[in-house]
Formats: structure tokens, sequence, C-alpha cells
């Protein structure tokens, strides 16, 4: 695939995720598909379902869901993209953070995503106070 293709696949991705198309969303995975959320995160160290099931509680609206991804660099093989987590608490707790992905694509899928949160200290305990499902995929 082109550069510009990979681009595409990957904002792709981000619109099946903001949609809740989980159908879609595994149409783009490759079959060996790997993710790496930063184990300091409740649902990090590959401990989840689906994004759905970790996500829908704490997104509960199209406001929470929009992610505004940007692809920032991209190659033959991976897609730099920039992006924001939003999400609501249980108890009204609210977070919107930046977060920056590595994504690599082989055989026209989505064959791993890792992602590196750029959260001010201030916000990590409302994270950890957070009751999440585990999401891998």
């Amino acid at each position: 695939m082109s550069i510009e293709e990979n681009g595409k696949l990957v904002l792709s991705v981000f619109s099946a995720i903001e949609e809740r198309n989980d159908q879609r969303f595994s149409e783009l995975l490759h079959p060996d598909f790997e993710i790496h959320w930063p184990p300091s995160l409740p649902y990090g160290a590959g401990k989840a379902i689906t994004w759905s099931d970790t996500w829908d509680s704490l997104q509960p609206t199209e406001l929470e869901r929009k992610m505004d991804p940007r692809v920032v660099a991209a190659n033959e093989n991976e897609v730099v993209v920039l992006w924001r987590q939003r999400g609501v608490s249980p108890l009204g707790d609210r977070f919107d953070g930046k977060v920056l992905g590595l994504y690599r694509i082989r055989e026209t899928k989505l064959a791993r995503a890792q992602m590196f949160y750029l959260i001010p200290r201030r916000w990590h305990p409302s994270w950890q106070r957070l009751k999440l499902n585990r999401c891998s995929r």
C-alpha cells in the first residue's frame, strides 16, 4: 500500500471505533493484530475484550467518542496519529487527553497499535478510579 493509503486505513479504523462499528473494526485488522496500551492504565497490558466493551460506559455520547485523529507521519509500514481520548466516569470525572499512536500496517491491514498517552500527572489519578472492563481489541 502507498503511504497515503496507509493513512486512510488507520483513519478508517478510528472511524469504526468512533461509530462503535465492531464488525468494520475487525475487518480492518490483520489476523495477528496486537494492541499495546501503557501497562499503568486500568485496561493496559493487553487485558481487554473489545473497544466497545471497555469504553461504552465511559463514552456515553458522541462528544466523548470523538477522537479527532490526525496523521502526523507515515511511511510504507507505519502511521503515527495524534488523537484525543475522552471519557466520563460513573462519578462524573471527565478526561480529555492527547494520545500519540504508532500503527503498523501489514498486508493492507492494521497489524499493531501502540499508544503513548500524553497525560499530565494531575490527571493520572482519575484514570485509576475508573471501573473499566479489560480491553485488548
